[in-house]
């Protein structure tokens, strides 16, 4: 979406054409045509703050589910058969849009004497993510009776999604630094993503060599791997946890 302010100090209907007209040479989704800079700024702010809501109630939906023992795939794709049901999945939430612009309306918002609640508190989930899911593996390593410390994890991917290289405010980095708190050795692999990113990037991986193994972005080359191949990587009794739900159920000892 494109939004471009039609009304600005100084400018006149023409110039408002000219711009709109230069928008749409290379903008194939259309433009549209804002009031103020207010407007189209609060526009932009609240998209990225409602697509962070649906996902946070998501990613709770997920905690709940797997105390409750259900697969939370299999509930989203029975509830992705209704037609108007909005189809969001869990996961981690980062980037340079999803995971901040929530921040600059709170910001505002208290600055005006109002508490906004509801987008807060979808924060707090979609930040707490991380931590939940390095926990989720350390108990799934204590229920195989694998020794925590001094432990070796692998971590795949460290961009902020898929495909990309981009790791501005990348989640990932919360599994990794609660993974630490545990005193594991975390190896990061992300064929997309620069060396010199992270210290924890390494460039090769080698078989039987992890005792847990976590799938955090699904690169297409991780997709592409499959499970099987994953597992190699890992030792005779490692965990595999599957953040995105890429593999089936029943080929991974964990996933949101």
């Amino acid at each position: 979406m494109c939004i471009i302010v039609k009304v600005t100090s100084g400018s006149t209907p023409e110039a408002g054409k000219l711009i709109d007209e230069f928008y749409r040479s290379f903008i194939t989704a259309g433009t549209h045509h804002a009031s103020s800079i207010k407007v189209a700024e609060a526009a932009k702010v609240i998209e990225n703050t409602q697509r962070d809501l649906n996902i946070a109630l998501i990613n709770e939906l997920a905690i709940l589910f797997e105390r409750l023992e259900i697969d939370t795939k299999q509930v989203l794709e029975a509830a992705g058969s209704k037609w108007n049901f909005l189809k969001f999945h869990p996961g981690l939430v980062g980037g340079h849009c999803i995971g901040v612009d929530p921040y600059y309306l709170t910001y505002k918002a208290q600055q005006v004497g109002y508490h906004p609640d509801v987008i807060l508190a979808g924060r707090r989930i979609n930040d707490s993510m991380g931590s939940y899911v390095a926990e989720r593996v350390i108990r799934l390593m204590l229920s195989k009776r694998i020794h925590v410390i001094d432990s070796r994890i692998l971590v795949l991917g460290y961009a902020f999604k898929e495909n990309c290289p981009d790791t501005r405010n990348t989640r990932v980095v919360d599994i990794v630094s609660t993974l630490h708190s545990y005193h594991t050795h975390v190896d990061i692999y992300d064929p997309w993503v620069d060396q010199t990113d992270s210290a924890h990037l390494v460039q090769e991986l080698s078989s039987n060599s992890y005792d847990a193994i976590i799938v955090a972005v699904a690169h297409k080359d991780f997709i592409e791997m499959g499970a099987d191949h994953i597992q190699q990587y890992g030792k005779k009794n490692c965990v595999l946890f599957d953040v995105k739900h890429i593999f089936p159920s029943d080929s991974v000892d964990g996933s949101l």
